[in-house]
């Protein structure tokens, strides 16, 4: 998206709080990226999305940025404007299905997601379920996750996420997780991840209740503006009716900004965005109503 772009969506979003950017696995390893780059006056992918955070935090909003594969003084240039970052981890074992992916190595992305706590850096992970893995991959998975949590603590939430077969693709023929198989993994992560919150995305999982029941405490993020671009095939659902059936449960569905109220708390966060969070955030670190 060039700047313009990225502005006038801003523009649009008058409820939000979060601005969410995502992006391929290093793609100014194409020429044609790097070309388009150059046209926009970047001199590189990292400098570009730092550039378009600070547009975000210019307009009011708190960026959280999934970049893929990043280094230590990577996500050091990102760090003071984005509330938060995040990196899926998927599973923490060798898979068929990664085997052309050189961004989804494991020792990669725990490294990346190591290197974020040595920063204090907030941060969203989490595991794909249904991609070829067996139910020991999953429970080490956690484990990974727990031990980087336990050395750092900057692990704010885990994302339990169903794979889901997408037409045109090398798994399109893959059979997603069953209902049974995710209730049981949200039940693991909850007793291994201890203080993390569970998060499961609400437009890829129609019954909550059962993974409420499980330990799952988070519905991830929901854009009034803009699809699901990772799943587009599968639409968010309206906010009221989310509040409708947590409550239905004996739950209460509350607001929180991309940075988790425990960090609010202990002010992990920069100078660059702090004035943001001030305005935003409540005596408990939620979104102020």
């Amino acid at each position: 998206m060039k700047p313009n772009e990225v502005k006038s969506l801003l523009s649009k979003a008058k409820n939000a709080v979060e601005a969410l950017f995502t992006f391929g696995e290093k793609p100014d390893f194409y020429e044609e990226f790097r070309r388009k780059l150059k046209m926009l006056g970047y001199s590189s992918f990292l400098e570009y999305v730092k550039s378009i955070n600070k547009l975000a935090v210019n307009y009011g909003f708190l960026p959280h940025t999934n970049a893929g594969v990043l280094s230590y003084n990577e996500l050091k240039m990102l760090k003071p404007y984005n509330a938060s970052m995040g990196l899926m981890l998927e599973q923490a074992v060798e898979l068929e299905c990664h085997r052309d992916s050189p961004g989804k190595k494991p020792e990669k992305r725990i490294k990346t997601i190591k290197n974020a706590g040595k920063l204090k850096i907030p941060f969203t992970t989490g595991i794909l379920v249904g991609i070829g893995e067996s139910r020991y991959d999953r429970i080490y998975s956690l484990e990974v996750i727990r031990d980087l949590h336990e050395n750092y603590g900057h692990i704010q939430e885990v994302i339990v996420q169903n794979f889901s077969p997408k037409k045109n693709t090398p798994m399109e023929n893959f059979s997603p997780p069953s209902l049974k198989e995710m209730v049981e993994t949200v039940k693991i992560a909850r007793e291994i991840l201890k203080d993390i919150t569970i998060q499961i995305p609400p437009n890829l999982v129609k019954n909550l209740e059962p993974f409420l029941k499980a330990g799952a405490r988070d519905l991830g993020g929901i854009s009034e503006i803009t699809p699901d671009y990772i799943n587009p095939e599968h639409p968010w659902p309206r906010i009221e009716d989310l509040r409708e059936k947590v409550e239905r449960f004996g739950f209460v569905l509350k607001e929180r900004l991309p940075i988790y109220p425990k960090f609010v708390k202990l002010r992990w966060f920069s100078d660059e965005i702090g004035k943001i969070i001030e305005i935003r955030a409540d005596e408990e670190g939620y979104r102020k109503v």
